[in-house]
C-alpha cells in the first residue's frame, strides 16, 4: 500500500523506530521523538545500503519519490547513490 500525505499525518511515534513503506524501496522511518525521515533503500554490487533523504515535512511525499526515482537512476547507470553524495561532499559541491 502506497502512503498518503494524511496516513503520514496520522502516524504517532512508539517506543522503538519503526517503518511504513511506500514503493520501490522508498519508506518512511518514525522515530520515538515523533520524527519522521525518508529512507530509501536499495542493493548495489551485492551490498545492501540505505540513503536518507530528508526529514517529513521539509521533505514532501511526492519530492522524496523524485528523490527516490533519481537515485533508482544512477543504480541503473551502475552509480552508488551513496558513494557519489560522499564524493560531492568531500570536493564541496554539497553543504557537510
Amino acid at each position: 500500500m502506497s502512503l498518503t500525505d494524511v496516513l503520514i499525518r496520522s502516524l504517532r511515534p512508539e517506543d522503538r523506530p519503526y517503518k511504513r513503506a511506500d514503493a520501490g524501496g522508498l519508506y518512511l522511518e518514525v522515530r520515538p521523538t515523533g520524527a519522521k525521515l525518508w529512507r530509501f533503500k536499495y542493493r548495489h554490487l551485492g551490498k545492501d545500503n540505505r540513503i536518507a533523504l530528508g526529514a517529513y515535512p521539509e521533505v514532501r511525499l511526492a519530492e522524496a519519490r523524485q528523490l527516490r526515482d533519481d537515485a533508482r537512476r544512477k543504480l541503473r547507470e551502475g552509480v552508488d547513490p551513496l558513494a557519489e553524495r560522499k564524493r560531492q561532499k568531500l570536493i564541496g559541491l554539497l553543504p557537510v
